[in-house]
């Protein structure tokens, strides 16, 4: 499979920081979520780390945390799997502002779950009391990025969990981008519908027609943020650093088939490839070609060398540059210093990379919360950080 180099962005990143707000979390609330029954969490400081043995509940609050995302949360699980055992519904709330910020002065955001009887249930979302239609409204106040234990795997895993790694880093610089992922694979299944009727003619030629206008439009988007950092990543190669950069390409067939065409002629010559593909795609039950099919490959920049061939160690140091860097690239783009969570990073790190790790964190400037077993793992930061003491349901400063 061939790769597709990333051409440059449509928009040149500029080389100074362009943030207008670094928002911080002043308190978090919850209600019957997880293992927290309540909890009332206040903070005064930008980084956090979160201490308690395994199994104490560290996890279940960057959870919360992430619901302030579109999607499911860093665990992707279903809502009702949120609740608090035995219970129907949980709540999350959020007080949200700038540092020099009373509590007070800043803004509230809310989510909460209800489940009712005959599978019906609810989400809704709140921001200052108000009703919002989703989560999705929340990115006009709050970015979020976040790395956690289940990405280690990421380079030599499935394309499907690269892809869906690479539509979370797209999601959080354009909030539209999880519609245009969710309406491609309503388009796909579709599509697949029809193939199983003999006389199905026109209507997947409408089908096909929908198909490729926003199977370009999700595999631009994927391109214009992968390409922007990619030159982020680039751009600080000769920064000294234990953590390597990584160079970022796309492969497939449909990139192939994209390459350097313009979006109607790529539509057109898509159309006619899912034409000619029709029996085949019949055969195998599914539509062979597209975005859907696409993988993100990753190299480790100063060895030229694939991600899935470096040592366990170079593929958390790559991921965890990978995410900084993604995580200054959203600053860029949207003007908000991302929230930014680290679940269990501080205990794969060595003394000198841990060290770096604190120093980067410290001069991005955005609030960060991090989890660890051991406190002595946070031992350094001392007054730069609230530091918090996670037991079985409950939290508190220590």
């Amino acid at each position: 499979m061939a790769v597709r180099p990333l051409p440059p962005p449509a928009i040149v990143i500029p080389s100074g920081s362009s943030v207008h707000e670094q928002p911080r979390i002043h308190r978090l609330i919850l209600q019957d979520f997880r293992s927290y029954a309540s909890l009332d969490l206040r903070l005064s400081r930008r980084l956090v780390a979160l201490c308690g043995e395994n199994g104490a509940g560290k996890t279940n609050i960057l959870e919360a945390l992430s619901l302030f995302a579109q999607g499911r949360g860093l665990r992707r699980a279903d809502f009702a799997d949120m609740a608090r055992l035995g219970q129907e519904r949980f709540a999350a709330s959020i007080a949200l502002g700038r540092a020099e910020e009373a509590e007070e002065a800043g803004h509230r955001l809310g989510t909460s779950f209800a489940r009712g009887g005959e599978g019906r249930s609810e989400r809704l979302c709140r921001i200052d009391g108000a009703t919002v239609s989703s989560a999705s409204a929340f990115a006009e106040h709050l970015r979020l990025v976040w790395l956690t234990p289940d990405l280690d795997g990421l380079f030599r895993g499935t394309p499907g969990d690269r892809r869906r790694f690479l539509d979370r880093l797209v999601l959080a610089v354009d909030s539209r981008h999880g519609t245009r992922v969710n309406a491609l694979e309503r388009a796909l299944r579709a599509r697949n519908r029809l193939l199983e009727e003999a006389a199905a003619g026109a209507w997947l030629d409408a089908a096909e027609r929908e198909l490729a206008e926003l199977a370009v439009a999700v595999a631009a988007a994927r391109r214009e943020t992968a390409g922007r950092l990619d030159a982020e990543l680039l751009a600080s190669a000769d920064r000294p650093s234990p953590f390597p950069f990584g160079r970022l390409g796309l492969a497939g067939e449909f990139e192939d088939l994209a390459a350097g065409g313009a979006a109607l002629d790529v539509e057109d010559a898509y159309r006619a490839k899912l034409r000619a593909s029709r029996a085949r795609d019949a055969a195998a039950g599914r539509t062979l070609v597209g975005p859907q099919a696409t993988d993100l490959l990753v190299r480790h920049g100063p060895k030229d060398l694939p991600a899935e061939l470096c040592s366990t160690g170079e593929q958390k140091a790559l991921l965890l540059r990978l995410v900084l860097a993604h995580a200054r690239l959203v600053e860029r783009m949207s003007g908000l210093a991302p929230l930014v969570l680290l679940d269990e990073v501080a205990a794969h790190l060595d003394p000198a990379r841990r060290a770096a790790l604190y120093e980067d964190l410290d001069a991005f400037g955005a609030q960060v919360w991090m989890t660890g077993a051991d406190p002595a793992l946070f031992a350094e930061l001392g007054a730069r950080a609230d530091i918090i003491r996670v037991v079985p349901g409950a939290a508190e400063l220590a």
